[in-house]
C-alpha cells in the first residue's frame, strides 16, 4: 500500500468516526491526517496545491462551526480527490 493510498484510508476512518459522532477522537485522527496530506501534496504541482488549500480551508470552515458531517463530506469526498489527482501526477 502507497503512502497516499493509507492517507485516503486514514480520511474515510476519519470521515466515519465524525458521521458516528464521535468528534473529539476524530478531531484528534484528523491532525494526523491533515499533516500527511500536506506531506504528500507538498511536492505535487501547482493546481494540485491549490485543490489542497481550497479544501483545507473548507475543512476548516467546518471544523469551526462544528459541522462534523460537513468536514466528514470534505474528507472523504473533496480530499481523497486531491490525494487521487496527486497520485496520478506523479
Amino acid at each position: 500500500m502507497t503512502t497516499i493510498e493509507h492517507c485516503v484510508d486514514e480520511c474515510r476512518h476519519c470521515a466515519g468516526l465524525f458521521r458516528l459522532g464521535r468528534d473529539v477522537e476524530a478531531a484528534l485522527d484528523m491532525v494526523e491526517v491533515f499533516e500527511g496530506a500536506q506531506q504528500l501534496l507538498i511536492s505535487a504541482p501547482a493546481p494540485i496545491q491549490q485543490d489542497w488549500s481550497f479544501v483545507l480551508t473548507h475543512m476548516l470552515d467546518c471544523q469551526e462551526r462544528q459541522d462534523w458531517l460537513g468536514l466528514a463530506d470534505w474528507m472523504e469526498y473533496e480530499l481523497i480527490e486531491v490525494l487521487q489527482k496527486a497520485r496520478s501526477a506523479k
